[in-house]
């Protein structure tokens, strides 16, 4: 199993850049494709990015946030990330890093089929 902690959130102007991290730990962090969720209270919570697993060249946004918003990871650093440019008040939201097993599985922006996540980091862009 892996394990996920986020960080990097935290207030921002309107326009402005924010980066995320999730570091990994507990399992072999390549094999695993990863994702990047969304919430608000009272919401449920949102695919917003996700790379494959390995290289992570393959990668998934939500439309929302393409053109926004880089996901990329670092294998050797098990570190996975978010780069949120040109933030808008709609992106205020609880932003978690979650985790599935690659090999076998094609990708998904589904909650239910990715089984590790981290607690979260708050973003909150002013407005």
């Amino acid at each position: 199993q892996v394990q996920l902690v986020e960080s990097g959130g935290g207030l921002v102007e309107v326009g402005g850049s924010l980066r995320l991290f999730c570091a990994a730990s507990g399992g072999t962090f390549s094999y695993y494709a990863m994702g990047w969720f969304r919430q608000e209270p009272g919401k449920e919570r949102e695919f917003v990015a996700a790379v494959d697993w390995s290289s992570g060249r393959s990668t998934y946004y939500a439309d929302s946030v393409k053109g926004r918003f880089t996901v990329s990871r670092d294998n050797p650093k098990n570190t996975f990330y978010l780069q949120m440019n040109s933030l808008k008040p709609e992106d205020t939201a609880a932003y978690y890093c979650a985790a599935r097993w690659g090999p076998l599985n094609t990708h998904t922006t589904h909650t239910t089929q990715y089984p590790y996540w981290g607690q979260g980091t708050q973003v909150t862009v002013s407005s």
